[in-house]
């Protein structure tokens, strides 16, 4: 009976001593070779996400989106894509924004020309015709052209433009942004009118609202305009590129400040007057163009800043024409809607 528990033991004992010491031996000595594989392996676990959250190689696509934190994800994809731009020098951006800013009507201005020397060409095109050029030409390809060819220049691919501007379908609280943005607008540009006016300061006047006076009929197509041509294209460029650039480098308040000012200065070649009245209707437009910058900034969604451009602008178009339909019956509105275009 002893001999059969020994027997039974004995088995048990060789196989496991076997196996054991193969399995001991190195389960033994791995524990003091894991030690330092096992410490390293977790620290190379945290320093391998970390490089690929914080450097982003595509700027097509930058981490989160970057309009929703504008200053952390352009700057990176400013890093990545173009790295004789750094988001730590701002000199580079503000010229950048700067720019930018003044080749835009630049080009619109010689744009101007060739629809100009293509309706002398072809005898004369109809009014709408040529507005509708003029519109395409100024707007779209000078002001949302050099936008998108700058950022597709910068390597974004088309979803990482998106992306970058902040393009999304606005929110219902983001429409009731555009229609409280227009009213603080339209208090502003009152008060600051009433100050120029005690003043005695000269105002200019905007060249499409002399078109539209003359020709009254074209004034529903401006309208129109404002919301799918002009809105759009002057905030992707200035506040989707010159604004987002500087956001790059800037805090919001300067940035906002700085585009602001570029935005109101370029007004002056779409003005006519004096230079002192140029001036002084530059100096007005800047205010509108920071509620526009604000509403950015704070909607991250460039749908928002566009809606209310338009919608401002539509609405003075809109005053207009009433004022010259039923010009004798409402002539003091005339006067009221001198506020100015952007």
């Amino acid at each position: 009976m002893t001999d059969v528990p020994d027997d039974d033991r004995a088995p048990p004992s060789d196989q496991p001593s076997s196996d054991q010491p193969s399995s001991d031996q190195p389960s033994s000595d791995q524990p003091s070779s894991d030690q330092p594989s096992s410490d390293p392996a977790p620290t190379d676990q945290p320093t391998d996400p970390a490089p690929v959250a914080d450097g982003p190689t595509d700027p097509a696509s930058p981490d989160g989106g970057p309009v929703a934190t504008p200053p952390d994800d352009r700057a990176g994809a400013e890093t990545a894509a173009d790295p004789d731009e750094s988001r730590s020098s701002t000199p580079v951006a503000v010229g950048t924004a700067l720019g930018l800013g003044v080749l835009g009507p630049v080009i619109a201005l010689v744009g101007g020309f060739g629809v100009f020397a293509l309706n002398t060409v072809v005898g004369g095109l109809p009014t709408a015709v040529t507005l509708g050029l003029t519109l395409v030409v100024g707007q779209y390809v000078a002001f949302g052209g050099l936008a998108l060819g700058y950022l597709r220049w910068r390597g974004f691919d088309w979803p990482g433009v998106g992306s970058y501007l902040g393009i999304r379908r606005p929110r219902l609280v983001d429409l009731g942004l555009v229609v409280g943005g227009w009213v603080v607008i339209v208090v502003t540009l009152f008060v600051v009118s009433t100050i120029v006016s005690l003043l005695g300061a000269e105002t200019a006047s905007n060249q499409s609202a002399e078109v539209a006076m003359q020709n009254p009929g074209l004034i529903p197509l401006f309208i129109v305009a404002m919301f799918l041509v002009v809105g759009p294209s002057e905030e992707i460029l200035y506040r989707g590129v010159v604004q987002g650039r500087l956001r790059e480098s800037l805090p919001a308040v300067p940035s906002i400040l700085i585009a602001s000012g570029i935005f109101a200065f370029i007004h002056v070649m779409a003005l006519t007057g004096g230079v002192s009245g140029r001036l002084t209707t530059v100096a007005i437009l800047f205010f509108p163009s920071l509620v526009f910058g604000a509403v950015y900034e704070y909607t991250e969604n460039l749908v928002v800043p566009a809606l209310l451009h338009g919608l401002h602008n539509a609405v003075i178009f809109t005053l207009l024409y009433i004022s010259l339909v039923y010009a004798d019956e409402l002539r003091s509105l005339g006067e009221a809607v001198a506020l100015p275009l952007y």
